[in-house]
């Protein structure tokens, strides 16, 4: 069983950068595709970014490309997401994701799900 763990949230002010990591156990790490959700209050979980298995597909919704990274250490079995440039609205709940097959935005897909790490920015 596949075990995901998040960590690195927080509070910060506009403008500031957080990096998230995920640390996965159970499962073999290297071969999966993976994934950051992140769901605000009274919203539905929504897609962030996504990354293949070696690193060479990355997919990002619209509102965080250019302030935001996906990558990953196969070795580490980590993936992380650098958070740059943070406006109030992507303070939410954020989850890693993995799955065998790369499915990239589409949330079904995932298999495998943390328990997410809380960001919060404030104006």
């Amino acid at each position: 069983q596949v075990q995901l763990v998040e960590s690195g949230g927080g509070l910060v002010h506009t403008g500031g950068s957080l990096r998230l990591s995920c640390a996965a156990s159970g499962g073999t790490f290297s071969s999966y595709a993976m994934g950051w959700f992140r769901q605000a209050p009274g919203k539905e979980r929504e897609f962030v970014a996504a990354i293949n298995w070696n690193s060479r597909i990355t997919n990002y919704t619209d509102s965080v490309k250019g302030r935001f990274t996906i990558s990953r250490d196969n070795p580490k079995n980590t993936v992380y997401l650098h958070a740059n440039s943070l406006k109030p609205e992507d303070t939410a709940v954020y989850y890693c994701a993995g799955s065998p097959v790369y499915y990239g935005s589409s949330r079904s897909g995932y298999a495998y799900w943390g328990q997410g790490t809380q960001v919060t920015v404030s104006s």
